[in-house]
């Protein structure tokens, strides 16, 4: 299963090349768009500490995990939310003077990133709970010998760290701020 990192990360990698290739505006897209883009993307394991409080009453993590925050109709609503909030499109919030329903977007944006990592990496998601429990998914580290199979997430991670670091570099120098 992807880790927490995986999600962050791809999310990241994502946002930064939203902003940094399509938008090109720095002001109306700052960069705190991208930290909520990444944490949207741990939204839906916000059902594992669900989890932590249903066992005590019985629960498996089968009965709860991947279930109702793993489907599309999450980041449907996040979507909703986005179009109900445009309304208010010339309102913003902090002084970062952030929009409601673009932070919406990315939240959606963060949970579709990390249902197709979830699909393409870790198995299976049901994209249709809980009107069906029609599951979908790959999970290519079932092909990887047992002991490769322990690694890859973790080796996965830190190959994403430094793709990501090597990017920021390139792109924004960051070296120039230390």
């Amino acid at each position: 299963m992807p880790t927490a990192a995986t999600h962050i990360i791809i999310a990241l990698i994502i946002g930064g090349i939203i902003r940094d290739y399509f938008i090109r505006d720095k002001k109306k897209f700052p960069l705190h768009y991208i930290l909520i883009l990444g944490l949207g993307s741990l939204l839906p394991d916000f059902d594992i500490a669900v989890y932590w409080i249903l066992y005590w009453f019985g629960f498996t993590i089968d009965e709860v995990h991947r279930t109702f925050t793993h489907n599309l109709f999450f980041p449907l609503l996040l979507l909703v939310f986005s179009g109900i909030s445009w309304k208010w499109k010339n309102k913003s919030l902090g002084k970062h003077h952030l929009k409601i329903h673009t932070i919406f977007l990315m939240l959606a944006l963060g949970v579709l990133i990390h249902l197709i990592l979830d699909y393409l990496l870790a198995g299976w998601i049901m994209p249709l709970y809980p009107f069906s429990h029609f599951s979908i998914g790959l999970n290519p580290t079932d092909f990887l010998p047992y002991a490769l199979q322990q690694i890859f997430f973790p080796c996965l991670d830190a190959a994403l760290i430094i793709l990501w670091l090597i990017y920021v570099e390139w792109k924004h120098k960051i070296s120039d701020f230390i």
